[in-house]
């Protein structure tokens, strides 16, 4: 019954999806371009809402949990593992005060309503990955915009999306650029479960009734340590969480 509904309920899911998408895209062009920066935030605040409220068009269920009362005078770095697509509404809307900016192949910079114009404007890194000097550039551009106006940041140091769940590596690289050019970010680890069920048939069908969880954990402060060893100790949070302690 559970893969019939998953079927049925598919293409429902996506047409309202894209129709969201569509609609949101001039609403975002006049908010940005008539009232500025931060009425086009809010309105990707509440596109990110409705993004959300399609999820249950699968009967998933959602649950953020975020015991922290995280600042809103400093910047922040949000890392978290990457199972899909789906993650990252959830991150929008659970940090919505804290603005987060992205790291994204530049290639989601050029055609998807809604998002790529939301990329471009709120002052994404839009990298190629073939080009490791301009994705370094862009990360520093990011980092000290970030850093200056007391954003945050959210990245996924997997690198690559993990279609099975299970937590891969993390690359210090990318982290490591933000590490340094944000000295006084706060370092949030957020670890998301089961969103990679949601698509472990992939995108048709997606599978009906999976229950998604974003979960904030204890945030760290850099102190005296490393890239390395904070970037350590974040895996090893989330990696604990997510019950896939080695």
């Amino acid at each position: 019954m559970k893969k019939v509904l998953s079927y049925l309920l598919t293409p429902i899911f996506w047409i309202y999806f894209f129709l969201i998408l569509l609609v949101f895209q001039p609403i975002q062009w006049i908010m940005y371009n008539v009232l500025g920066y931060h009425a086009h935030k809010k309105s990707v605040d509440i596109l990110n809402w409705f993004l959300l409220s399609a999820y249950r068009i699968m009967g998933t269920q959602l649950t953020f949990h975020n015991p922290y009362a995280l600042p809103l005078e400093r910047p922040i770095i949000l890392i978290s593992n990457h199972q899909s697509m789906f993650d990252i509404p959830g991150l929008i809307w659970n940090f919505r005060k804290n603005q987060p900016k992205f790291v994204s192949k530049k290639e989601l910079g050029a055609w998807i309503p809604s998002i790529s114009y939301n990329l471009k404007k709120s002052g994404a890194a839009l990298i190629d990955r073939s080009k490791p000097d301009q994705a370094l550039k862009e990360i520093a551009r990011l980092a000290q915009f970030a850093d200056e106006n007391k954003y945050s940041v959210a990245i996924f140091p997997e690198g690559t999306r993990s279609k099975t769940g299970i937590l891969k590596p993390f690359a210090l690289k990318g982290f490591a650029k933000f590490f340094e050019l944000m000295p006084d970010a706060l370092i949030v680890p957020v670890a998301i479960h089961n969103s990679w069920k949601l698509t472990q048939y992939g995108s048709f069908p997606l599978s009906f009734g999976e229950s998604l969880t974003w979960n904030t954990l204890a945030p760290i402060e850099r102190n005296k340590a490393n890239a390395s060893e904070v970037l350590s100790r974040v895996e090893e949070a989330i990696r604990k969480d997510l019950g896939q302690v080695k």
